[in-house]
């Protein structure tokens, strides 16, 4: 059908005047599906469950406060200051199942009689969810690497921050959490909150054996891989893994040891795997380590350019020279895939990143410890529940990769956020049944009732 510019062109382009008025309007038209969600998932009584030691006053009990903080999240906001803006939304106050919303002083003050029982308890429940998918998806392996983050502030005054080696912003005094994420999900499984200045590997092989054991303790039977930098290369570390079954990867820091870097050096002959990664193999251990472990030396070509002037009018010259790196296996397979699987770890920086940039990982909303620890673990539920949302409503589009990448192609929260939870709307009752009317769109129409058809199979 032809349409002409008369059709499609306004005469006029007046400027509205602006109204504020009590409808029972939402700009938050997709936490209908989080709601739902929630149901599921059974959220509410869960997060009460980590709480229900708490004797704690007052209209807000802290179950609500939790779920408050895992909501403000994820609709994008940043500081708890900016509840404020949201605060009469109606869809919201339903879904936390509130007439009207804390104050940011009263949401802080809930937050100060947090204790380390309750952390605790949330870290458990943040392990249960991730462990109830994985065995619903009856993985038959699970690759869990672990990395700490550094989380930084400029107040001086922030309990528990230290000033430790960080990156971007020098001097600052932080918190470096270490993070145990799950391949296969893109979920995050656990995380240990520690001050900015210690070491990666301080307090990891506990961390690391309770995870593993977490497994165990569910009944789960297939196979456990675990991917680590070399900050945690230790007999103590390996022999966590090898206790637990556990088939795993660690790169060496070899130019600490002396004896492994002459191998290195020394090496003459090297097995090709493509033409840029050559490798080979040997038993090693540290002098005071009572077994050796298998050891992959593996070297790739790098472009460098060549120092010292040059003549201008020609290409600058390329010399070839080779990066190092050295990796401990446990792992039969051939080094071809041990180099691939290894590799893979990388894709943990992406779970940071995108919690960071959407979610607010990197934030610290007050100045004590344990409500700190409560944010990042409600941010690590938030990140969790936008990833089991996707899982929910569509099967795995990948199998298993040499690089273990995700099973589902995930959607940025951003992108959720902007195609479906930002969406206005208006709450209705027509002959006594709530009702929430959109905009007509017919691509929305058809995703917003693909999602709830799921989750009401999955219910």
């Amino acid at each position: 059908m032809n349409i002409s510019r008369t059709d499609v062109r306004r005469s006029r382009s007046s400027i509205p005047e602006l109204r504020f008025e009590d409808q029972e309007l939402t700009s938050f038209g997709g936490l209908v599906v989080i709601q739902k969600l929630f149901g599921v998932l059974d959220l509410g009584n869960r997060l009460g469950s980590c709480v229900r030691h708490m004797k704690r006053g007052g209209a807000y009990s802290s179950d609500r406060i939790l779920m408050l903080l895992i909501v403000h999240v994820m609709l994008g906001w940043r500081r708890l200051r900016d509840l404020s803006y949201y605060c009469h939304d109606p869809l919201v106050r339903r879904l936390l199942g509130l007439d009207r919303l804390p104050d940011v002083s009263t949401v802080s003050r809930a937050l100060r009689a947090f204790d380390t029982k309750a952390v605790d308890k949330l870290r458990t429940l943040l392990r249960e969810l991730v462990l109830v998918r994985v065995m619903k998806s009856r993985l038959n392996r699970v690759t869990v690497d672990f990395d700490g983050s550094v989380i930084s502030t400029k107040s001086r005054g922030t309990e528990g921050t230290a000033v430790g080696y960080n990156r971007k912003s020098k001097g600052c005094r932080s918190y470096y959490p270490l993070f145990a994420t799950i391949a296969q999900t893109g979920q995050i499984f656990d995380v240990a909150h520690r001050a900015g200045n210690v070491h990666d590997s301080n307090g990891a092989p506990e961390f690391m054996g309770a995870c593993f054991q977490s497994f165990g303790d569910v009944g789960y039977r297939g196979i456990l891989e675990a991917r680590i930098d070399g900050a945690h290369f230790s007999d103590k570390t390996l022999d966590v893994m090898e206790e637990h079954g556990v088939e795993y990867s660690v790169s060496v820091p070899f130019l600490r040891f002396p004896e492994l870097k002459k191998i290195v050096e020394d090496r003459q002959r090297w097995r090709k795997i493509d033409d840029n990664w050559s490798f080979f193999e040997l038993e090693w251990k540290p002098k005071k380590w009572p077994e050796t472990v298998r050891c992959i030396v593996y070297r790739q070509r790098v472009a460098v350019p060549r120092k010292g002037p040059i003549q201008l009018d020609l290409f600058e010259p390329i010399e070839r020279d080779f990066e190092y790196k050295v990796v401990a296996t446990n792992k039969t397979v051939m080094p071809a895939t041990v180099l691939g699987f290894h590799n893979g770890r990388g894709a943990q920086e992406g779970i940071f990143a995108e919690s960071k940039s959407q979610l607010q990982l990197d934030y610290i909303p007050t100045r004590r410890v344990i409500p700190n620890q409560v944010w990042t673990i409600s941010v690590a539920l938030a990140h969790n529940l936008g990833r089991e949302l996707q899982m929910l409503v569509r099967p795995p589009e990948r199998s298993t990769t040499l690089t273990r990448a995700c099973l589902w192609v995930f959607d940025r929260f951003a992108s959720l956020r902007h195609r479906m939870i930002h969406r206005a709307g208006r709450l209705t009752s027509p002959q006594r049944r709530l009702t929430l009317t959109m905009a007509g769109n017919a691509t929305t129409q058809k995703e917003f009732e693909g999602i709830l058809d799921a989750l009401g199979a999955a219910a």
